[in-house]
């Protein structure tokens, strides 16, 4: 495969502006442990729709590019590279793998410096760290791979990982986006009863009954959403609840609603200043708050394990990408995702396939 010296790449040049998509110039030459990938699918994340609103405060890498979450082909591996070759299909994922911790790329776009993560994803072609990177499992598509770089790993893994439900407990998902379906999903499969999902769109919430919801509700369209999630749980509210939306006072609600020895998982990031406020002496007598990182999935270990199942038909992928867009309309992608028209998870073609 030839070694491209250009590509197409979407660009966050300003905080809360639409991507710049335009022609982007390549590194010269691979550091030791870094890869080229050909870039052929992504998916968007919230994580993204964050960064360009800036959620975490003053971005000092900007100009950059973005995406955490793909799959593609390997062109060319750098010095000490040991785990992929030229050839190799690969899942592109943001938490660490085995392999070198490379350090990350640098691009050029009009004459100036591009910065870069290690992976990114909106652009054509990806020089990325060798342990953001695992070998594409048989009988996944690769279409359908992007899924398992963050939003299924993530999902399970906080169901998994950081929840630790057992059979016959109570979860509350409080945002039924791409990572809270997956949430959703995985209560089902660790029978959770009952599973109640949370969120401001319908058609969310339509596609988390096809995902294993036990209960839906719709929460701008309660005037006590508190007390409608306890007719369901019981008054002493859920054994487990999981935040995906950074609201703080989602957040809060979910601290209350969650038992006196229950969990409550926090996956979404409140902007930067937004604090939440606790009554913490519940957190004495065996309550637990916690944050989720990735629902510390282990990629090498966890990415296989959820292929075989979605190839026996246990696990649900297919459906949850409901729209696909060509790099060059992915900010209409991110549009429809931040006014909810997207039910789950976008997912963008990098080259005509």
């Amino acid at each position: 495969m030839d070694i491209p010296l250009k590509m197409k790449a979407a660009i966050l040049v300003e905080l809360g502006k639409e991507l710049v998509v335009d022609e982007v110039e390549l590194p010269e030459r691979l550091e030791p442990g870094q890869v080229l990938v050909k870039v052929l699918y992504s998916g968007i994340c919230g994580s993204q729709i964050g960064e360009i609103n800036g959620v975490k405060g003053e971005d000092r890498f900007l100009p950059h590019l973005l995406g955490h979450e793909g799959s593609g082909e390997v062109v060319e591996t750098g010095p000490g590279v040991r785990n992929v070759s030229a050839g190799d299909r690969v899942v592109m994922h943001w938490r660490k793998g085995p392999g070198i911790d490379a350090a990350p790329p640098l691009y050029s776009w009009k004459g100036r410096r591009l910065n870069a993560g290690f992976v990114t994803t909106f652009n054509q072609y990806a020089v990325v760290s060798e342990n953001r990177l695992t070998k594409l499992p048989e009988g996944l598509p690769m279409d359908i791979a992007p899924l398992m770089g963050c939003a299924v790993t993530t999902g399970l893994g906080v169901i998994n990982n950081n929840a630790g439900v057992k059979i016959g407990e109570s979860v509350v998902v409080l945002g039924a986006g791409g990572v809270g379906l997956n949430i959703v999903q995985g209560a089902f499969m660790c029978s959770a009863d009952p599973v109640v999902a949370v969120d401001i769109f319908d058609n969310r919430l339509e596609m988390a009954l096809k995902f294993g919801a036990t209960h839906l509700i719709n929460s701008g369209k309660e005037s006590c959403l508190e007390d409608k999630i306890r007719e369901i749980t019981g008054p002493s509210g859920a054994d487990v609840v999981i935040d995906n939306t950074g609201s703080t006072e989602m957040i809060n609600l979910a601290y209350r609603l969650t038992k006196p020895d229950g969990r409550t998982i926090l996956v979404g990031v409140p902007k930067k200043g937004d604090n939440i406020s606790i009554y913490s002496l519940e957190l004495h007598f065996g309550k637990i708050i916690t944050g989720s990182h990735g629902g510390e999935a282990e990629p090498a270990r966890d990415i296989p394990r959820y292929a075989s199942l979605y190839r026996k038909g246990r696990l649900k992928l297919n459906e949850l990408v409901t729209d696909r867009f060509c790099l060059d309309d992915i900010n209409i992608a991110i549009e429809k995702m931040k006014t909810g028209q997207t039910s789950g998870r976008c997912l963008i073609s990098l080259h005509d396939l």
